[in-house]
């Protein structure tokens, strides 16, 4: 989630923001472009708590760079196995 598309959700401005999840103006600017999850997901619980609908884009789970790796090397082992075979 981008810094833009939390503020926009949690009232178009970053006072606004700030003031529904409970910190400073200053904490919601010093936040990066790209939100990480735990200050994403704070964001997400205040929409929910506040019955602000939450677009679909950020309800889809999305696979972590290490699922990613942990199912490429399954693959890779399973392909090594069978070419062995």
């Amino acid at each position: 989630m981008l810094k833009s598309e939390a503020v926009e959700l949690l009232g178009s401005d970053m006072s606004a923001a700030a003031e529904a999840v409970g910190i400073s103006y200053q904490a919601v600017k010093k936040w990066p472009d790209q939100l990480p999850p735990r200050i994403a997901d704070r964001v997400l619980g205040v929409c929910v708590r506040k019955g602000i609908e939450v677009p679909r884009k950020f309800l889809e789970p999305k696979p972590t760079q290490a699922l990613t790796q942990q199912a490429q090397v399954a693959t890779e082992t399973v392909a090594q196995g069978v070419a062995h075979a």
